[in-house]
C-alpha cells in the first residue's frame, strides 16, 4: 500500500508537512527520512479528521459550541468537551477511509513475522509550537493489538482535542479553534527496557554546551508523566564526560504482559533501583543520538528515546520523539566558553510549527 491523501507511511517518500502531519507526524516522517533509528509505521493524515469532521457535521457544532465559552467556568467547559467528544466517538467513520486504514495497519503488519503490538499517537497541528508546548495535552494508547483496537484509539485520539485541558489551554492563550486539526500516529510499540528524555541542554539554567539525559526501567511513560524519579545524568556536549548524576528511585516499571495483551506495572527490585539504568555504552549512545537531533534540526531539541529488548545491543536505541526544546531556546544562549553555541531557532523545514520527534 501507498502513502495517499489519507495515510501517509514514515517511509513513504513524501515531504512531511505539518499541517497535514501534525507535529509529531511530521517530525517522525522527517527522521525516518534523514536515516534515524525510528521504529516503523504511519500518520493518519488531518485529512482524513476534517473529510470526517466535515461529513459527521460535527465542525460547525463545534464552533458553535466554543463562542464565549469562559475558561474559568470549568463547569461549562467539562459540559462542552463531553459533548464534543461524544459526537466523535459516536459517528460512523465513511467506509473508504476507513478501508484506508486497515489497509495501511495491515500493510504495517506485514512488515513483521507475526502480528506486533503498536502506539496510537495523537499528532496536533498546533502542538510543539516554538512559543507554547502543547506536549501531553492529547492521548497517547500503547500496546494496542489488532485493527480493531487501534481504529477504536484513533477515534479516542480524534476526540482529545477537545478535552477540557486542550479546551481550555487554546482559550487562555488566545489560539484560535479554526483550522485546529488531528492527525494520528500508528507505530510499532517498542519493547523497552530502558527508556526516557534527553535535552541538548541544561533545562534548570539553558546552559547549552550540555546534554541532560533522564532514565528508568521499562517503557518511558512513567518518567514523561512524572510517576517515577528516573536517574538524571548531566554530560558535556562536547566530550560527552558525565558533570554530575543523580540516581532516582526507579521503583516501578511498565513492562508488557503477553497473556493480558497490555502493559502493567512492576516493582523494580532494590539491586536495579541502586545502579545507573544506563550503561556507560548506552549513556554515550543515548547522547550522540540527541546530538544527531540537534544538529538536524538546528536547534536544542528534547528527545524522547528507548532500548528495545527485542533488538541486540548496538542496534536497540531507537528516537520516539524529538521536538524543539521551548523553554530556554527563545532566551539568549548561556555562554560557557570555549564551548560552541547553537543558535536557537524552529526548525524550518516544518512550513510551521514539533512526534510526540527531530531527528
Amino acid at each position: 500500500m501507498q502513502s495517499n491523501e489519507y495515510i501517509q507511511f514514515f517511509d513513504g517518500g513524501i515531504e512531511p508537512e505539518l499541517e497535514n502531519l501534525g507535529g509529531k507526524g511530521a517530525s517522525l516522517v522527517t527522521m525516518t527520512s534523514a536515516g534515524m533509528p525510528v521504529p516503523p509505521g504511519f500518520v493518519v493524515t488531518t485529512a482524513q479528521f476534517d473529510a470526517f469532521m466535515d461529513e459527521a457535521g460535527i465542525t460547525r457544532h463545534i464552533h458553535q459550541l466554543l463562542a464565549d465559552l469562559d475558561p474559568e467556568d470549568m463547569g461549562q467547559v467539562d459540559k462542552v468537551s463531553a459533548a464534543i467528544r461524544e459526537d466523535i466517538c459516536s459517528r460512523p467513520v465513511p467506509q473508504a477511509m476507513r478501508a484506508l486504514t486497515v489497509g495501511a495497519y495491515e500493510a504495517l503488519m506485514s512488515r513483521f513475522d507475526a502480528p506486533v503490538p503498536v502506539a496510537v499517537r495523537s499528532s496536533a497541528t498546533a502542538e510543539d509550537l516554538p512559543d507554547a508546548s502543547f506536549a501531553g495535552q492529547q492521548d497517547t494508547y500503547l500496546w494496542l493489538d489488532g485493527v480493531k483496537a487501534v481504529t477504536e484509539h484513533i477515534r479516542q485520539c480524534w476526540a482529545s482535542l477537545f478535552t477540557s485541558r486542550a479546551i481550555i489551554y487554546r482559550l487562555k492563550n488566545s489560539i484560535p479553534n479554526e483550522g485546529l486539526s488531528m492527525a494520528v500516529v500508528v507505530q510499532k510499540m517498542v519493547n523497552s527496557k530502558v527508556s526516557g528524555v534527553a535535552i541538548t541542554m541544561d533545562p534548570t539554567n539553558g546552559d547549552r554546551s550540555k546534554i541532560t539525559i533522564d532514565s528508568s526501567y521499562g517503557v518511558g511513560e512513567m518518567v514523561v508523566s512524572g510517576q517515577v524519579t528516573p536517574d538524571n545524568i548531566l554530560l558535556d556536549k562536547v566530550t560527552l564526560a558525565v558533570v554530575s548524576e543523580h540516581l532516582g528511585d526507579k521503583h516501578a516499571e511498565l513492562v508488557p504482559d503477553a497473556g493480558a495483551k497490555r502493559l502493567v506495572e512492576r516493582e523494580v527490585d532494590a539491586e536495579r533501583r541502586g545502579r545507573r539504568s544506563l550503561t556507560d555504552a548506552e549513556l554515550t549512545a543515548v547522547a550522540r543520538m540527541a546530538k544527531r537531533a540537534e544538529k538536524h534540526y538546528k536547534c536544542p531539541q528534547d528527545i524522547e528515546w528507548a532500548l528495545d529488548a527485542d533488538l541486540p545491543d548496538g542496534d536497540n536505541l531507537l528516537l520516539l520523539q524529538s521536538r524543539p526544546e521551548t523553554v530556554h531556546s527563545s532566551k539568549p544562549a548561556v555562554h560557557t566558553a570555549p564551548q560552541p553555541v547553537v543558535s536557537g531557532g524552529y526548525f524550518s523545514g516544518f512550513s510551521a510549527p514539533s512526534l510526540n520527534p527531530s531527528a
